[in-house]
This record gives structure tokens, C-alpha cells and sequence, in this order.
């Protein structure tokens, strides 16, 4: 007998792996409820999201059986069921989640049940291709690889040559917010039976979680994930580029399209999403820079992002290049570092989960970084508190791109930075922060200067730290160890 498999993030309008006629099995399977203290919101979204999907597959006659979390065990268990009603093979879709496949493969082996895999739908790339094209490369480069991606989807492609004439359009997309700027309201999604259930669950199965089931506004099915994108299409889309890395000390959404909780659970492909982007730059005259900016972020670096997960994941989760081993604090949880632009995101995030690309890189990344947290405490915050975190997405994010603990795997230096990156981009007022921040900045070059006096990109700043002002440097590295003994 033959069974479909369904996970929480596999939640696809055509699912590959289902069959009329075929049992299908929707679990809550722990990777995604219990294997770390989630944020509440993330599994009301995984809870509302999943009893949604069950009752759209059983209007469609799929004979559907489903799965609640058992806190431990909860696929291991499904499959000692399986074996003994005598089920001998499982179709289920590619999970993109190294812990996930080896569970199954462990737990298929044990049972002598064939695992039957078919490509993942949320995403363009094959495997085939991934191996192709990095298989002769040293190291990865993200411009490269999505350079030949629209070459090979012919995505803002005119007669061969790129739309306007440039690759890339990322040096236009660095303005920081003007103060009399007006965004358009995100809209209110009606709170649903799905949803109502989803945060009773999660207040009696999940109370000591981190974030609130209060005003939960992410979609939970196809339609409403439809609804998302064509409002931020019709609202955000035209500006997006322009403030792509602004920084905002009230807002984390602003232009942002806030998709990849949908996105990245299926309610959404990004060929899709592509589409829809592409047809809106053709008739509504979204500027260049705001379409191309989308574009790389979903054919960019989403792809790039899985394709070295799958290449390098397992190697690159091991890393520690600087040999970090603080401990992040209880302050990180709680958004009372007492480091302004810190905290704010923090508390927003604590509130929905979320925080858009440049304060998860530039301000938290960078400061956990210059703090010296061990990579993997920063992976877990990272996996607990945000909404649209995944294995796959973290492990490259973490490690590669925000900690450097991979030595450079795939970037060709640390994404550091002091506090004039903050207050060029946003209206956060200097304050002993600052000096905080840049005591931790120069600090962090101090220690590595023997690394970044080889390092083409970073020279500079190791020369500037041998003629820094005696004074000035005393005083900053006073504050950042004052600092790092508070919290």
C-alpha cells in the first residue's frame, strides 16, 4: 500500500507527491513544532495554514489523515503505524531540510518502506543544475549564478543583453526614507475559523513561547497569499526599489512585500510571484530598479541561498571562523540591550515575527557578530524568532552571510559595519549607542587585523584603526567592554 506525505511547509496548490485515490498524511512533524521554542505566530501560521489545507484537500476528495504534534517522536511513531498497517512505500515531495531527509531515510530504512521523492515546486532551480553550475567553482558567488539565471529564464532579458543595460541595479537602491513619506496601510486579513483554532492551540500547547498570538495577519491559504502579493504589486512595488535598505525605527515592513512567510510554506511559487512582478513592470512602468531588485531577491538570492544549503549546509552549520562562544544573552530575547536600533527590531520581531533582509543583516547580524556570539546561538535566535525561518534558510544566512563562519565561503568579507551605517540609513539620533557599537567595530578589527590587513576590502579599515587617536580609541573599546560585561 502506498501513502502521500505532507510537511508543514509543503503546503502547495498542486502538490507533486499527491494522488487521488491515494491516503494522503498531513504532519505536524517536530523540526517544525517542537525541535525549538517557536515563535508563537509561526505556528499559529503553521497550525491555521495546515487545518486550512486539510479541508481544501478533502473537498477535493483526497482521503486525508491528520497528524497532531506529540511533542517528541512524532515521525518515528507515523512510522512504526505505517509499518504495521502494512504500507510499503511513501510519496512525498523534497523537503529541502538535511534533519528532515535523514529522519526519513532512517526511519524508511528500519521499516523496509520505499521512499518515492519528487522536486520541491518552490523553487526554479533543479539539483542537476545547482551541481552543474557551481561544480567547477572554488567558491560562491551570488551575481554569477543569478546572471545566469535570468539568462536562462529570460528575465529582464531585451536581445540578449540585460533590461537597460546593467545587471544590477542595487547601487540605485540605497536611499534612506525621507521623514513626510507616506506608506500605504498593510491590510487586515479576516481572522478565520483556521485562525481562531490555530491560536487557542498554540495558547494551550505552546504558553512560555516567545512573540503573541494577537494580531496574527499572515496568510493561511492560496487566496489570501494571492491577495498579499497583488496588494503589495498595486501599494509597494513601484517604491521598493528606492528604499529597498532603508531603515525605519517605527516600521519593518515599509515597501517590503512580505511574502516569504507565504513563499516559504508554498501558499506561493516564485514562478508566480515572477510573473506577476514581470507583468507589472510592463504595465504599470514600475521602475527598473524596483523590479530588477525583486527579481534578484526571489530569482537572486532565494535560489542561491538553497543552492548552497544543498551543497554545503552540512559542512557550513559546523563552522566557527572567528571562534565565537559568548552567549547570547536574555536581553536579545527580550529587546532591552539597551542598544536603540537593537531593540527596536527586536520588539517588533517579538510582536510578528519579522523583520525585513537589511535589520536581520545589517543590525542584528552585524551587531551579534561584533558581540562575538557563537554562530550557532545566533542560528537557534534566528530559527526561534522569525516567521519564515527554515534549515535551509538559516544555515547559509547564519553561517555564510551574517557570521562569516565559514571563512568566506560565499562572501568575500564580514558584513560589519559601526553606527554611521545605521544613521546614514535611518533617523535614529546618535547616542552613547554609538560609541557602544563602535567600540565593538573596532574592536572586532583590532582582533583580526592580521586577517583583514590581507583582505582587499577590509585594509583600509585596519589602517584606519593604526592612526585612530589614542584617546578616542581608549574611550570606544572602554564602552564596548562595559557593554559586554552588562549583558
Amino acid at each position: 500500500m502506498d501513502v502521500s506525505l505532507i510537511f508543514p511547509h509543503q503546503l502547495f496548490k498542486s502538490n507533486p507527491a499527491l494522488k487521488k485515490g491515494r491516503n494522503t498524511i498531513l504532519i505536524e512533524e517536530d523540526l517544525f513544532f517542537t525541535h525549538h521554542p517557536f515563535h508563537k505566530q509561526k505556528l499559529v501560521l503553521h497550525r491555521a495554514s495546515m487545518k486550512s489545507y486539510e479541508k481544501q484537500l478533502e473537498k477535493k476528495g483526497i482521503n486525508i489523515s491528520y497528524i497532531e504534534n506529540e511533542k517528541g517522536k512524532t515521525l518515528s511513531k507515523l512510522f512504526n503505524k505505517l509499518n504495521k498497517t502494512g504500507v510499503t512505500s511513501i510519496h512525498y515531495t523534497d523537503t529541502v531540510d538535511y534533519l528532515l531527509e535523514r529522519r526519513l531515510n532512517r526511519y524508511a530504512g528500519k521499516c523496509g518502506i520505499k521512499l518515492i521523492q519528487y522536486p520541491s515546486p518552490n523553487f526554479i532551480c533543479s539539483e542537476d543544475f545547482i551541481h552543474t553550475f557551481f561544480s567547477k567553482k572554488k567558491r560562491y558567488f551570488q551575481t554569477d549564478f543569478y546572471i545566469e539565471l535570468r539568462k536562462q529564464n529570460n528575465i529582464l532579458i531585451d536581445k540578449g543583453t540585460p533590461e537597460g543595460g546593467s545587471w544590477t541595479y542595487d547601487v540605485l537602491n540605497r536611499k534612506r526614507l525621507p521623514s513626510a513619506i507616506s506608506i500605504p496601510a498593510r491590510q487586515t486579513l479576516s481572522e478565520n475559523s483556521f485562525v481562531v483554532e490555530a491560536k487557542k492551540y498554540v495558547e494551550k500547547n505552546f504558553p512560555e513561547h516567545y512573540g503573541s498570538v494577537e494580531d496574527f495577519n499572515y496568510p493561511i491559504n492560496c487566496e489570501q497569499a494571492g491577495q498579499t502579493l497583488d496588494k503589495f504589486i498595486a501599494d509597494y512595488f513601484s517604491q521598493y526599489g528606492d528604499y529597498q535598505d532603508a531603515i525605519d525605527k517605527e516600521d519593518s515592513f515599509l515597501f517590503h512585500s512580505v511574502l516569504t512567510p507565504s513563499l516559504n510554506i508554498g501558499l506561493l511559487q516564485p514562478e508566480d510571484i515572477l510573473d506577476e512582478a514581470i507583468k507589472a513592470y510592463t504595465r504599470k512602468r514600475i521602475p527598473l530598479n524596483s523590479v530588477e531588485g525583486f527579481v534578484r531577491q526571489i530569482l537572486g538570492w532565494r535560489e542561491f541561498i538553497r543552492s548552497v544549503y544543498i551543497r554545503e549546509g552540512v559542512r557550513e552549520r559546523t563552522t566557527n571562523y572567528f571562534n565565537h562562544h559568548r552567549k547570547i544573552p536574555t536581553s536579545f530575547y527580550t529587546g532591552t540591550t539597551g542598544i536603540g536600533p537593537v531593540d527596536a527590531v527586536i520588539k517588533r520581531i517579538l510582536k510578528t515575527g519579522y523583520a525585513n533582509h537589511i535589520e536581520r543583516l545589517m543590525i542584528l547580524g552585524n551587531f551579534m557578530l561584533l558581540c562575538g556570539f557563537h554562530p550557532d546561538d545566533i542560528y537557534k535566535w534566528f530559527m526561534e524568532l522569525f516567521i519564515d525561518a527554515y534549515d535551509w534558510v538559516m544555515v547559509p544566512n547564519v553561517y555564510g552571510m551574517s557570521q562569516f563562519a565559514d571563512g568566506g565561503l560565499m562572501a568575500t568579507k564580514p558584513y560589519i559595519s559601526g553606527s554611521n551605517y545605521i544613521l546614514k540609513m535611518s533617523h535614529y539620533k546618535k547616542g552613547e549607542w554609538c560609541n557602544i557599537w563602535d567600540g565593538l567595530y573596532w574592536k572586532f578589527i583590532d582582533t583580526h587585523k592580521e586577517l583583514f590587513i590581507k583582505n582587499p576590502r577590509m585594509s583600509m579599515m585596519a589602517k584606519l584603526l593604526e592612526k585612530m587617536d589614542s584617546s578616542r580609541r581608549k574611550k570606544l573599546f572602554h564602552a564596548a567592554d562595559n557593554f559586554l560585561k552588562s549583558v
